[in-house]
C-alpha cells in the first residue's frame, strides 16, 4: 500500500472526522453514486444525502448504488448543481459537508462535463449553506479538455477565500504525468 493516499481516500477520511450520524450532507455532483454512498454510511437512516447531477444516467446510477444497498434517505434532483440554494429547504440547513467531483461521467458523454461558470455558484451556495465547522471537498480534473480551466478557475476562487472565515489546503501527486487531479478541501472557520 502506496504511503500517499488516493486524493478522494484522503477526503472520505477528513470528512469521516465532520460528519455525525442525523447530519445533512450534499453529494454535489452524484456521478456514479460512489460519494453518496458513502455519505448514507456516515449520516445513517436519521441523516440524509442530496445528490444533483444533469444527467439521468448519473441520478438512476445513484439510485441504484443506494436500493443495493437498502438505503432509503436520500433525495436525488436532476438539476446542476448550481442549483443547490434554491433547492435546499431550510429544514435542511446547516450542511456538514459538500463533496464535489467535478469532471465528467465515468463511462458516458465526455462532452458533458462540469464547467467553471456553474460550479463556482454551485461553491458559493454550498459556502453559505455549510455550518461553521463543516467541511468542502473539492476533487479537480485539469487533465481532460475543459477540466484546466474549471480547475484553474476552482483554485483561484479557493486561494481568495478570507483566512478568517475558511481554511483551505489543497492535495495532490506534484509530480505525476498528464495533469494530475488534486483535491481541494475548504474548512469554515465562522
Amino acid at each position: 500500500m502506496p504511503a500517499f493516499p488516493k486524493p478522494i481516500h484522503l477526503a472520505h477520511q477528513m470528512i469521516r472526522g465532520v460528519v455525525r450520524g442525523g447530519d445533512v450532507v450534499v453529494d454535489a455532483t452524484l456521478g456514479n453514486g460512489h460519494d453518496a454512498l458513502f455519505l448514507a454510511g456516515l449520516v445513517g437512516e436519521g441523516g440524509c444525502v442530496i445528490g444533483f447531477d444533469v444527467q439521468s444516467a448519473a441520478i438512476e446510477s445513484s439510485r441504484e448504488r443506494m436500493a443495493a444497498e437498502g438505503i432509503g434517505h436520500f433525495e436525488f434532483h436532476h438539476v446542476g448543481h448550481e442549483c443547490m440554494g434554491g433547492v435546499i429547504g431550510l429544514e435542511c440547513l446547516p450542511l456538514s459537508v459538500v463533496m464535489f467531483n467535478l469532471g465528467y461521467l465515468p463511462n458516458a458523454d465526455k462532452e458533458i462535463i462540469t464547467r467553471e461558470d456553474t460550479t463556482l455558484v454551485a461553491l458559493d451556495s454550498a459556502l453559505e449553506l455549510l455550518r461553521v465547522g463543516g467541511l468542502i471537498s473539492i476533487m479537480c480534473y485539469p487533465g481532460h479538455d475543459g477540466g484546466d480551466r474549471e480547475s484553474e478557475a476552482v483554485s483561484e476562487w479557493a486561494r481568495l477565500l478570507p483566512r478568517e472565515a475558511f481554511r483551505v489546503a489543497c492535495y495532490g501527486l506534484h509530480n505525476a504525468p498528464n495533469n494530475p487531479p488534486f483535491l481541494l478541501m475548504v474548512e469554515k472557520l465562522r
